[in-house]
């Protein structure tokens, strides 16, 4: 159950990318703070307790396999938006391709959220592998160009390197879900308001008559 105006909330995260860029090391790392380098193509759905700003948080997050089956992607990212309240979608700064890819799953789960019909999606865009800065294909200004025409928050990282950056990964997509979730509350009330508003005039309107 989520409270937001208590100290607990839930939230579901999907960490997408495609192969060999570090995502499950980056999963890992924020869980246990221990790097491990290798990982085979698995699907993984973990839960863990964090305290951002003072309030307790349990975040369930899915650490998806990457397709490039577009029949499959579709059906995928339509079960992972439903599911989901933020994504993290990791690219390696050595690989243009994985860069790549996280701009088309940009692309996917908005316009997946679209079709649902569902509010703001926030999304957190991560270059990794930033200790290997001497093999970067990708430059930093290339990942907040995307993270800023997509209103996506960026960061670059080294999950083999550093914990702490990591950290600020995953509380910076629930200081957004959380932001998030205010917001739609707040348009949820103002919403009915207005359709108050509408049938206390509708009311008067037909009195008048």
């Amino acid at each position: 159950m989520t409270r937001l105006n208590g100290q607990r909330m839930d939230a579901n995260v999907v960490v997408l990318g495609t192969d060999n860029v570090g995502k499950s090391a980056l999963t890992v790392r924020f869980l246990t703070r221990r790097f491990i380098g290798e990982y085979g193509d698995i699907e993984s759905l973990y839960t863990h307790n964090v305290v951002v700003d003072g309030r307790e948080q349990t975040l369930n997050i899915w650490d998806a396999p990457y397709s490039q089956d577009q029949s499959f992607v579709s059906l995928m990212c339509e079960k992972r938006v439903q599911w989901a309240d933020g994504f993290v979608l990791v690219y390696s700064i050595c690989d243009r391709a994985s860069f790549n890819a996280v701009s088309r799953l940009i692309q996917t789960i908005k316009t997946t959220k679209d079709f649902l019909g569902l509010e703001k999606m926030p999304i957190v865009i991560v270059g990794n592998k930033r200790d290997l800065h001497h093999r970067r294909t990708v430059l930093s200004e290339e990942g907040r160009l995307l993270a800023l025409s997509a209103d996506c928050q960026f960061y670059e990282v080294s999950a083999a390197e550093n914990y702490h950056s990591v950290l600020m990964v995953f509380h910076g997509l629930v200081d957004r879900i959380r932001e998030s979730r205010v917001s739609a509350k707040k348009l949820a009330g103002i919403k009915g308001i207005v359709k108050s508003m509408s049938a206390v005039f509708a009311r008067r309107r037909t009195d008048s008559l």
